[in-house]
């Protein structure tokens, strides 16, 4: 079976859809388009009080683009609450390769040095397809999501993308929209010159972030 090229995933992502496997060990992939598409508003993106303090705290140590590699085996993990995901070998191979030219970003999030929690994603232009979080440590991926967002809004981005919400991502602002309007707003953002620097230094990026009264409570 020849394998799926990245050029090939990328046009996907570019119309719309994005890949699966129906398990961790299962050796093909699927496209899924979804009627209804989960996005997180850049300008609605809701951040707790508590939160908030947990972030200001700096009790974790947030990177971005240090451990691609194993961030991305951190969401591909098993646990006693997820006892399957849907990132098999293929992704994997995929997103690394996406990875090393520049096109998928990881945010690390670290205590004392071990990795705790983190996220991952692609970006095309002005928009970012967010494909999955984990968390070893309570709020680790929640902080990963502050920031990220913090620099996506410094970057110019308009779209992040959760494919599908969840009552944890809802709790940050994530909303549902009908195909049709999910596409407009992907044609738009993919014409946006945004930057992602992952060597900045985010941090002045959070801050603002957390400051802005529409966005914490």
């Amino acid at each position: 079976m020849s394998q799926l090229q990245p050029e090939l995933l990328l046009q996907a992502y570019a119309v719309g859809v994005f890949p699966m496997a129906e398990s961790r060990d299962d050796t093909r992939l699927f496209f899924v388009d979804p009627d209804r598409r989960g996005i997180i508003p850049l300008d609605a993106f809701h951040v707790s009080r508590s939160l908030r303090k947990t972030v200001l705290q700096r009790r974790f140590q947030v990177t971005c683009d240090r451990d691609f590699a194993g961030t991305l085996a951190g969401c591909a993990e098993t646990t006693a609450k997820r006892p399957d995901t849907w990132i098999n070998a293929e992704i994997f191979r995929l997103f690394v390769t996406l990875h090393e030219r520049g096109q998928a970003h990881s945010i690390e999030v670290r205590r004392e040095g071990r990795l705790v929690g983190g996220l991952y994603g692609l970006r095309l232009g002005g928009a970012f397809f967010g494909e999955s979080m984990f968390s070893r440590e309570t709020d680790a991926s929640k902080v990963a999501l502050v920031h990220l967002v913090a620099r996506l809004k410094a970057g110019g981005f308009t779209l992040l993308d959760s494919q599908f919400i969840t009552s944890h991502l809802q709790r940050f602002g994530a909303i549902e929209i009908p195909r049709e309007e999910y596409r407009e707003r992907l044609r738009q953002a993919i014409a946006v010159p945004a930057q992602f620097d992952p060597d900045a230094d985010d941090w002045p990026a959070v801050l603002s972030l957390l400051q802005d009264r529409t966005q914490t409570s």
